[in-house]
């Protein structure tokens, strides 16, 4: 009998009522997309002016520099927030408990901590004791300390989603724990995670945009600048929809390089191959004992038989 672990084959009146959802679901999509641009359009937001401003070379110059800035603030946050992510991971797997709990205490820590709040203490804040720190660096710390507390959970999870044996085959063959963490299972955690890390990692690029309130001049501050421009007739609407899509731009370039890592990943005979199969071990063992007793499991020998 074939049919789905999760939920029965759905009948012929299923089918029907799947399909009439299906339609209907199409019909109020395209509804609600056809409301939004009659009034887009009833409002004037398609006309000439309010897109003049985007004709000029400046404007595109203008919004280049704001990606650059987006992409630097995030391509520094990303390798923070993963080393963080390590560190954090390795730190709650320890068999120690006094680095164990520490470390588990300040993950929660900047886990329960907003992006937003975070940005507002290191900027606003310690002015206040006398440091003052760039608007860059507070976007960058502030997405590494909070992406880098995520992305501790999902490194740790990961490796204790494995199974059991995979580590015990680690020790059995001579290796520390350090040695099973680093060559057996976290290229495992890896692998399984990996759509969850670079999920994580789209959320930290697109939490750059709440630089803007702290005066970082990335994507969404320009687009509110020049949206705000009354001799280009304000073109608030045409900026935001063009900084939103170079931000899905930008989101579906990572998801790409994220594609082709997790394939080249599972073709490395490193990760498909890295944990060593215990039943191998324990063949290759079993066989080497047998050789030494003349082939005899009862452990005889050849003189034994002979007897």
């Amino acid at each position: 009998m074939s049919g789905s672990v999760l939920y029965d084959v759905p009948g012929p009146r299923a089918i029907v009522r799947n399909r009439i959802i299906g339609a209907l679901t199409i019909v109020l999509v395209a509804a609600v997309i056809g409301w939004l641009v009659w009034r887009l359009a009833a409002t004037g937001q398609f006309t000439a002016s309010k897109w003049e401003a985007f004709t000029y070379t400046a404007v595109w110059a203008q919004i280049a520099a704001a990606t650059g800035r987006t992409l630097a603030a995030f391509g520094l946050a990303a390798v923070g927030a993963l080393i963080l992510g390590f560190l954090l991971a390795i730190g709650r797997l320890s068999d120690h408990a006094w680095i164990r709990w520490p470390i588990a205490t300040v993950t929660e820590f900047l886990r329960a901590v907003p992006v937003l709040v975070m940005m507002f203490l290191l900027y606003y804040g310690l002015p206040v004791v006398g440091i003052r720190m760039e608007n860059y660096w507070v976007v960058v710390i502030s997405l590494i300390a909070y992406n880098g507390s995520v992305l501790a959970e999902v490194i740790r999870a990961g490796v204790l989603a494995l199974p059991k044996g995979q580590s015990e085959a680690g020790y059995a063959i001579g290796l520390g724990k350090s040695g099973v963490m680093r060559l057996i299972l976290l290229p495992q955690a890896i692998r399984a995670m990996m759509p969850v890390i670079i999920a994580q990692l789209v959320v930290t690029l697109k939490d750059t945009a709440l630089g803007f309130i702290i005066t970082y001049e990335e994507l969404l501050f320009f687009a509110r600048f020049i949206g705000s421009r009354a001799p280009l007739d304000s073109p608030i609407v045409p900026a935001t929809i063009i900084v939103a899509a170079i931000y899905i731009g930008l989101c579906l370039i990572l998801s790409g390089i994220a594609r082709y890592t997790e394939k080249r990943m599972s073709s490395s005979p490193k990760v498909r191959g890295g944990a060593p199969d215990p039943r191998q071990h324990e063949d290759a063992t079993v066989t080497s004992v047998i050789a030494q007793q003349g082939a005899d499991p009862f452990g005889e020998g050849t003189s034994g038989r002979s007897a």
